[in-house]
């Protein structure tokens, strides 16, 4: 799980999920062991209760933050996840039910009964097979069984923030993986809570470069086009907040 506590709410925020994660399953039947990486600044080293919680000296990056918390736990399915999500009771029952009675799958999301239901899905309504992110694919909430990764490999750290997902499930197309969405598994996403305390400049440099990245790897864009273009993107970003440094003076 991974979390940007710079503030108190973003505190609560995770320990909300947290919480919430520890109270949706019998500990005697399911048990989690709970990683939380956590970005924030400032935070002493503080260890959210019932998570074991890192403080990684790397810079950040979605897929690179995942990789290290995969790396931590040894369990057979792996989920990994945003901080602004509220657990229901009996999710992860469903979904390794999903699994058991799925041999096909190695992939799922929960149902986010706010999303999901604006989209035209019914909760208890079965499974839907698919690789369409926000739709079957709920980026902010992923399950899948580890032997995956000995086909898939780790999670590409180029993607720091966007198009984590439809790479994610781009990896998974290619190599034949099947993914669902398990609507009788109920986790609500309380819509990038975290993201949105960010500066507009940092929302952006954590957005919109992914793009290029993404189009270089899926989408035939040629290696030299793709440096092209984020060195432009950067310098666009430089130029920008120089602008407003200098205005401000």
């Amino acid at each position: 799980m991974l979390s940007y506590a710079a503030s108190p709410e973003l505190k609560k925020l995770t320990e909300q999920a947290v919480a919430t994660l520890l109270a949706s399953e019998d500990p005697a039947t399911i048990k989690f062991k709970i990683v939380v990486i956590e970005s924030a600044p400032g935070m002493d080293n503080y260890q959210y209760p019932g998570a074991t919680t890192l403080y990684p000296k790397v810079p950040f990056g979605y897929h690179r933050y995942m990789n290290i918390g995969i790396d931590r736990t040894e369990n057979s399915y792996v989920c990994i996840c945003n901080n602004d999500l509220y657990f229901h009771k009996g999710w992860a029952t469903e979904i390794l039910n999903a699994f058991e009675s799925n041999p096909d799958l190695s992939s799922v999301s929960p149902f986010c009964s706010i999303h999901h239901t604006n989209e035209g899905y019914t909760a208890h309504s079965g499974l839907y097979y698919g690789y369409t992110v926000r739709q079957e694919v709920a980026g902010w909430c992923l399950v899948f069984k580890r032997e995956i990764l000995k086909v898939t490999g780790r999670l590409d750290p180029n993607f720091k923030f966007w198009f984590a997902d439809n790479d994610y499930i781009n990896t998974l197309q290619k190599h034949g993986l099947r993914h669902a969405l398990v609507s009788s598994s109920i986790v609500d996403h309380l819509e990038s809570k975290t993201l949105k305390t960010r500066s507009e400049e940092e929302q952006i440099r954590l957005t919109s470069g992914e793009r290029f990245y993404f189009e270089y790897k899926w989408e035939g864009r040629g290696y030299f086009s793709y440096l092209n273009r984020l060195r432009k993107f950067r310098m666009k970003l430089w130029l920008d907040n120089f602008k407003k440094k200098t205005a401000a003076r």
